[in-house]
């Protein structure tokens, strides 16, 4: 996955499609069903909150047209079976957005719903626009770009999980009070709350990514902090011994923006317990349930694990680095809802811990502060808010 640019040509193509879509879609009578538009992850991937919404209003709400934006050039359609999904930057996808009653979006309405629609956004007055999110907020604090702005200023709803991210939208985003709603996380739906495993065998490691890695040439992101601790971590003798002892599995997903630096995660030597994927070949909403626990730094997966009561390890080999150059929300020395640790060392001794005596996670207690609602009823809650019951 990455942000789309597009050619010259391509982008006056795109303009002459969403003018003429405007005024076709001006011209044609009011809708007699409500059209609503879905769209997450860029449209490459069927995930996160803005699929398990998509379906549950497919099946529960036939009473309104409910459509899918997706990437050609991916095939997630065929491969989930998508019905009503329409091709993003197609003549048909801005004339929907133009007819739109409602539209939800997981990250940006330009990369989930109508490519290059923010210089005409302030055009479509009629459309109810809700963000969904792709997680919950907590770790790094938000950063809008230039483009984001009317983006922004458009959407008619945030989504929160909880009165906790509610005060972060609130304070930390600085957004109107009454554009903020609170029905919870839509993808929780799929998830049983409090349900650990009997033992920890199958460990998912997922790092988020740092936007100050990007640039990084090859050579610069080998002798990065990130690499070299994800480096020591996966071939020190010790994990490779416990591996073997306890019989485990340790899936390494890669964040989307690593895909530059792919290569180099798969030449670590891990043995056959240790298998590397990139984010297009998983799919992250079963990876979640399936998984027994997560090693992670900061990636906002780790809240699906603290709904289900599964351990966290928070590996935070460069938290002043984060701290400094991006900040965060949550206390990370107070407020963490699984184990902490800053080397390899205390990564180690708290997998042993956790795979030999504590399968479930500690902190479960703290469930409470950050989610609302554990009735798998968000989709509903929020269809219910926006569109009505």
């Amino acid at each position: 996955m990455k942000l789309k640019t597009y050619k010259w040509h391509e982008s006056l193509l795109i303009k002459f499609k969403i003018n003429t879509a405007r005024w076709i879609a001006s011209l044609l009578p009011k809708n007699k069903t409500p059209i609503v538009l879905i769209g997450g992850n860029l449209g490459e991937k069927y995930e996160d909150n803005a699929s398990v919404f998509h379906t549950y209003m497919v099946e529960n709400r036939p009473a309104v047209k409910t459509y899918w934006m997706y990437d050609k050039k991916f095939s997630c359609v065929r491969e989930e079976n998508i019905p009503n999904a329409v091709k993003l930057g197609s003549f048909k996808n801005y004339l929907l957005f133009f007819r739109a009653d409602y539209t939800f979006h997981g990250h940006s309405i330009i990369y989930d719903l109508a490519p290059d629609i923010e210089n005409y956004i302030h055009l479509n007055k009629k459309t109810v626009m809700t963000h969904i999110s792709h997680g919950i907020e907590g770790f790094k604090k938000i950063l809008i770009q230039k483009e984001d702005k009317p983006l922004l200023r458009r959407t008619d709803f945030f989504n929160c999980a909880s009165g906790y991210e509610r005060n972060i939208k609130l304070k930390g985003w600085k957004f109107p009070e009454k554009k903020l709603i609170t029905t919870g996380m839509a993808r929780f739906d799929r998830l049983t709350t409090d349900h650990p495993a009997k033992q920890v065998k199958n460990i998912l490691l997922m790092m988020t990514w740092r936007e100050w890695l990007l640039d990084l040439s090859e050579e610069e992101f080998i002798e990065s902090d990130y690499f070299k601790s994800m480096k020591t971590l996966l071939n020190t003798p010790g994990l490779k011994a416990l591996i073997e002892t306890c019989n485990l599995n340790i899936k390494v997903v890669l964040h989307p923006f690593m895909k530059n630096y792919e290569d180099h995660f798969k030449s670590l030597k891990g043995g056959s317990s240790i298998s590397f994927e990139t984010f297009d070949d998983v799919s992250i909403k079963d990876e979640v349930i399936e998984a027994d626990m997560l090693l992670t730094d900061y990636s906002s997966v780790s809240w699906d694990f603290l709904y289900q009561n599964k351990p966290i390890i928070f590996y935070m080999f460069d938290q002043e680095t984060l701290e400094a150059e991006r900040g965060t929300y949550l206390d990370l020395d107070k407020d963490l809802y699984g184990y902490k640790a800053v080397n390899t060392e205390e990564v180690m001794d708290l997998l042993k811990h956790i795979v030999t005596e504590a399968p479930a996670n500690p902190f479960y207690k703290k469930a409470d502060a950050y989610f609302d609602y554990f009735d798998q009823e968000n989709c509903k809650r929020l269809a219910d808010k926006v569109i009505g019951p």
